[in-house]
């Protein structure tokens, strides 16, 4: 045991639209050549760690980004009426083909929590596309999505930013990814998306603590100003993403450099996890 490698994950974060930040941030990994051993991903963090994970570079990822458009994600038609994830679940297709999770090249799991257990559900195996669908799958915005016995939503009402899921599979120390640091505002509205889309953030706000507290670095973008709901600002995002990335690449090249790992205490209960 004594001077192995350590085994390092990283955790992507959930935050709509915002998660194109993480594209900058796998533009810096990919720069200082850090391999992880495990990624696990919430909501939009699990499209970006599932691309990662299949050995996307992230030019490849980015200029899939640039093909996105938010009717093509959201395709109801009818006010207040949600959509089927039929659009999510295309996209993952055509990037990274019909596959299961177990074919990805690195190590992956994709956080979703299952509405008929009101559990957190760790997706590892099965079908790709229908895991990462589950993990984005925001009530009222989307139609929940069957997977084996379940029914599953946004991985973020339970965990948004999952660096716990590494350390369950072995990982010594975590990198995670916030890409939706600032995700306390209000609302002045009464409509109900707009109130129902406050509430989610309350929730997500007190879950990404658990998350802060996993993880041995943290990179954190700026990208309070845009909306988790639109496309636009792709490039600033994703430069966002990276800068926040270069600033952090000097403590996260420290957890490379350690030869004696430190296995650190998991601060979940996985007994209200359901690992799949």
């Amino acid at each position: 045991m004594f001077g192995r490698k350590p085994k390092i994950g990283v955790a992507f974060g959930g935050g709509g639209a915002r998660g194109f930040s993480h594209i900058g941030v796998v533009r810096a990994f990919e720069e200082f050549g850090l391999k992880f051993d495990y990624i696990a991903g919430t909501s939009a963090g699990s499209i970006i760690g599932a691309c990662v994970a299949a050995g996307k570079t992230w030019k490849e990822i980015y200029e899939e980004a640039k093909k996105i458009r938010t009717k093509d994600i959201r395709t109801s038609k009818i006010p207040l009426v949600p959509s089927k994830t039929d659009g999510i679940q295309n996209l993952v297709k055509n990037v990274l083909g019909d596959i299961n999770i177990e074919e990805l090249k690195t190590p992956f799991s994709a956080v979703a929590v299952n509405i008929k257990s009101t559990k957190e559900v760790c997706l590892s195996h099965g079908n790709l596309a229908k895991a990462v669908a589950g993990s984005c799958c925001v009530p009222g915005v989307f139609v929940p999505v069957e997977f084996d016995d379940m029914l599953l939503c946004d991985g973020g009402l339970q965990n948004t930013i999952p660096a716990d899921i590494p350390r369950y599979f072995g990982c010594d120390y975590v990198v995670a990814v916030d890409c939706h640091k600032e995700r306390t505002y209000g609302t002045d509205s009464q409509k109900l998306f707009d109130v129902l889309s406050c509430s989610i953030r309350i929730l997500m706000k007190s879950n990404a603590v658990k998350g802060y507290v996993n993880a041995d670095v943290v990179v954190a973008p700026e990208t309070k100003r845009f909306k988790a709901t639109k496309t636009e600002g792709l490039d600033e995002m994703v430069e966002e993403g990276y800068k926040a990335a270069i600033d952090a690449i000097p403590e996260i090249m420290k957890l490379f450099k350690k030869r004696k790992p430190f296995r650190q205490k998991k601060y979940s209960d996985p007994s209200e996890i359901d690992f799949v």
